[in-house]
């Protein structure tokens, strides 16, 4: 059997259960349930080196973690003594327990509701992200706190004030009122949004992309567009954005895992079919009345999906980052501005635009400088890449960096 399998199954099947278990018995058992998966996960470790993997895996997991689940809640007097008296509301609690249905509709339900439990204003943004990591994701303890630059012990006190806080805070794993469920979709999609960031761009000390974030970023937000009330305009622009970015992603990198620039990338190893998923989402996104920043970074990433270097296609980038930057102003809109100012209007001009953000700690900002005074001043250009550098988070980025140096 592949570790490998096992690791890929695990991070398919664990968000899975740890929603059905949860959903059934409530979110102040989320770590019972967490524990439950981890055993059931351990339990087809040692059956399936002896006995072989079943014919369907996910089937055989499913019915050991409910029988597992009944277990331990009538082992620990549970069931009788408290999950039926906070559930009596409910007047099927009892058939739904014994149930436990792993149905793909009962899945998909759970982990709708719970990522915006996840997604309560209770807890702070960074632990949001944390527990969507976990219990969405399925990434372990190790994953998580390199995805923040922090340690095991960090990270674990910090998932578990954020469960209390679900507890002490009776969040219900339940989709919001319909008044409600606006404000919380922000939440959410905004969440599903640094996700996909951080795997874009990642923050980890061993490499740049993190290709499995994107995807479960990508899942969670496809999971919005099944309910009425959440698949509406910027759900579907922030899927386009995240389709249009995803479909150059193998070619941001070389087999060895250099990183590669927009204009060095080869079109043929852009993924099409992302490419046309983009622009079909783009297109339901158009309806409504908002216009979020969403839709105008897919309408950007889009532009960025053709290989045509046209002046005209430059200036409707930097129109379009205009309009950005009134909508939703960031530091990262405002440098990205400045390159296809830079584009359109050439590199002078950029510099005195550039000059005013003064992103003093962003090595962005100072690799961007190095471009702009590589034909203009040599002495300026290395000594913005070499501040670039000492910036850098990751080794590769170092390294890439150094080539430029050496370039010059």
């Amino acid at each position: 059997m592949e570790p490998n399998f096992l690791k890929q199954l695990f991070q398919q099947e664990f968000t899975k259960i740890v929603a059905v278990i949860t959903k059934g018995f409530g979110l102040q058992y989320i770590e019972i349930a967490e524990d439950i998966v981890s055993e059931t996960f351990l339990t087809a470790t040692e059956s399936w080196q002896k006995k072989g993997v079943p014919a369907n895996p996910a089937a055989w997991l499913y019915t050991v973690a409910k029988q597992k689940t009944l277990a331990y809640f009538r082992r620990n007097k549970i069931f009788a003594e408290k999950v039926i008296p906070e559930l009596q509301q409910n007047e099927q609690a009892e058939d739904n327990l014994e149930e436990l249905s792993f149905s793909q509709e009962n899945i998909k339900d759970s982990q709708l509701k719970m990522l915006f439990a996840i997604c309560t204003p209770a807890i702070a943004s960074e632990a949001q992200i944390g527990l969507a990591l976990r219990i969405l994701c399925g990434f372990s303890i190790e994953e998580i706190a390199e995805a923040f630059l922090s340690n095991k012990e960090t990270i674990n006190k910090r998932l578990f004030r954020a469960k209390e806080k679900l507890r002490s805070e009776q969040v219900e794993l339940a989709l919001p009122s319909e008044k409600e469920i606006v404000n919380r979709l922000d939440n959410v999609l905004h969440i599903i949004y640094l996700l996909f960031n951080e795997g874009y761009y990642s923050k980890t000390q061993n490499q740049i992309l993190r290709k499995d974030l994107c995807i479960e970023a990508l899942r969670l937000a496809l999971m919005l567009t099944a309910y009425e009330k959440t698949n509406i305009p910027k759900t579907n622009a922030l899927i386009a954005l995240m389709c249009f970015h995803s479909s150059r992603f193998d070619a941001r990198q070389t087999n060895e895992g250099d990183f590669i620039l927009y204009e060095q990338q080869d079109e043929n190893r852009w993924n099409q079919q992302l490419i046309h998923q983009g622009i079909h989402f783009l297109g339901r996104s158009t309806g409504g009345d908002e216009l979020t920043s969403y839709h105008i970074e897919a309408k950007i990433a889009q532009y960025h999906c053709s290989k045509d270097d046209s002046s005209e296609k430059w200036e409707e980038i930097l129109r379009l980052y205009d309009r950005l930057l009134t909508v939703n102003y960031s530091p990262a809109a405002a440098l990205n501005r400045t390159f296809a100012l830079y584009r359109v209007k050439g590199a002078k001009a950029a510099l005195l635009e550039a000059k005013k953000l003064n992103l003093e700690d962003n090595h962005f900002y100072f690799m961007l400088l190095g471009e702009l005074y590589r034909d203009i001043d040599r002495q300026k250009a290395i000594a913005s890449f070499k501040t670039a550098q000492a910036l850098a988070k990751t080794s590769l980025e170092q390294e890439f960096i150094q080539r430029k140096i050496n370039r010059l």
